[in-house]
């Protein structure tokens, strides 16, 4: 069974046209499916491919908090052959289902991502799911009422550019109210050539 289109965001599709920016799936969303068919059915497929997945979440627990460079030989060594034999074990399995079957469209989701999941393994920078980032948006979701009144598009602009720097501090596990406090003090006398050295990761404790 051909797998089609999927859901998701079609919106995007058009960032990653012209190749500048490159979208990275993420393998929580995918184990999501799959959870969703086991507890609703209790499928021994559904299971296995959580049992797999979990497996390459192992390697992510493992590696936590290392260097990118350490990230990506752990990753190479241990979580690669995992990855491929997923994606191969997950192609058998689809001919053996009904196509308008739950199963088989978690399995279709998870088929239609593996070549945009696939980056995370060699680029050590990159995580393994997206979790980080919803959890950084969550507060603005909380939040989103007050951002009716950020007074123009300008605005909305410096909003976003102000949040995305204080996500980025907490996830360098820098204070950020002294990052900000010790940025907005520095920056009437700094280069405007050296100005990556007020980013919050030049702060880290």
């Amino acid at each position: 069974m051909p797998c089609g289109a999927m859901d998701g965001y079609a919106g995007f599709e058009e960032m990653y046209r012209g190749g500048a920016i490159r979208e990275v799936a993420c393998l929580a969303h995918v184990r999501h499916k799959f959870v969703d068919v086991h507890r609703a059915q209790g499928s021994s497929i559904a299971e296995e491919a959580i049992r797999r997945i979990d497996a390459l979440y192992a390697v992510e627990k493992a590696i936590h908090g290392s260097p990118p460079d350490a990230r990506v030989r752990a990753r190479q060594r241990e979580a690669a052959h995992v990855f491929d034999a997923l994606e191969a074990w997950l192609a058998a399995q689809l001919p053996t289902l009904s196509g308008k079957t739950p199963l088989a469209f978690a399995i279709c989701y998870a088929l239609t991502r593996m070549a945009r999941l696939r980056p995370y393994l060699d680029q050590g920078e990159l995580s393994v799911d997206n979790n980080p980032a919803e959890r950084a948006m969550r507060e603005i979701a909380l939040g989103r009422k007050n951002w009716l009144f950020v007074g123009s598009a300008a605005g909305g602009r410096a909003a976003a550019i102000a949040a995305t720097l204080i996500a980025t501090a907490k996830l360098d596990n820098v204070d950020p109210e002294a990052w900000l406090a010790d940025t907005l003090a520095r920056i009437p006398d700094h280069k405007i050539t050296k100005v990556s050295e007020l980013l919050p990761w030049h702060h880290r404790r």
